[in-house]
């Protein structure tokens, strides 16, 4: 009897098509359920970081990181340093205090987040042991500075006391961020692009972060990786 070679039938194409379809929803649908959670994350960092910020103003009538009573009001880990008081969260130059690492002993140490962060008095690095990071692995920096927006170290915008997500971060999620608890766009608003990465880090790109426009908007279809945010006070 001779031999027929037996192709699929279009039931079996069509049952093999559908499972192909499910297995690629299911993934889609993972991948969506991930980036919620890291968007969430990053929201719950910072208002996190905001609330201990306006606790530790109200307990201490000072701003941490800048507060002149660190030494003698808090306990720190190998103690605090104390800032100059000036209501600035300035980073050092010249000898002057880098307040923006001392912040976090200052808030750890009275309580008002977790960890256990330590600064000494001079510190200039930022370091795991006086700084948190992002879910992304980048440390964070909260200072009065111009670094957001169009802002850059040469040419800031004006000089405001804001939180940075730190660099690393996909556009796309800060994209969902900025849409979440502002007004999308990346120049304006009360969460905006920022260029801030530490010491020896690649900065985030403005023109690969954001879509030149007017108005702006995030650049959600580049790919880029090494992004960041500040919230603005």
């Amino acid at each position: 009897m001779p031999h027929t070679n037996r192709g699929f039938t279009l039931i079996e194409i069509a049952i093999v098509l559908v499972v192909i379809g499910l297995l690629l929803g299911g993934v889609l649908k993972g991948q969506e359920l991930i980036t919620g959670a890291k968007v969430r994350n990053l929201i719950a960092q910072q208002d996190g970081i905001k609330a201990a910020f306006f606790g530790f103003q109200d307990r201490f009538r000072a701003i941490p990181g800048d507060y002149t009573a660190a030494s003698s009001n808090i306990n720190c880990t190998g103690g605090c340093p104390d800032g100059n008081g000036n209501g600035r969260i300035e980073k050092g130059s010249g000898g002057a205090p880098h307040e923006e690492i001392y912040l976090w002993a200052h808030l750890t140490g009275a309580g008002f987040l977790n960890g256990n962060y330590s600064a000494t008095s001079g510190v200039a690095s930022v370091t795991d042991e006086n700084t948190p990071k992002s879910p992304y692995g980048a440390h964070l920096e909260f200072s009065h500075d111009g670094i957001y927006g169009t802002g850059t170290p040469g040419t800031p915008s004006a000089l405001k006391h804001n939180l940075k997500t730190g660099h690393l971060i996909p556009v796309e999620i800060l994209a969902e961020i900025d849409r979440k608890i502002d007004d999308g766009r990346p120049d304006s608003g009360t969460f905006q692009f920022s260029a801030y990465a530490p010491a020896g880090a690649t900065a985030p790109d403005h023109a690969a972060c954001v879509d030149s426009g007017t108005p702006t908007s995030w650049k959600v279809n580049g790919g880029e990786t090494n992004c960041g945010g500040a919230s603005l006070f």
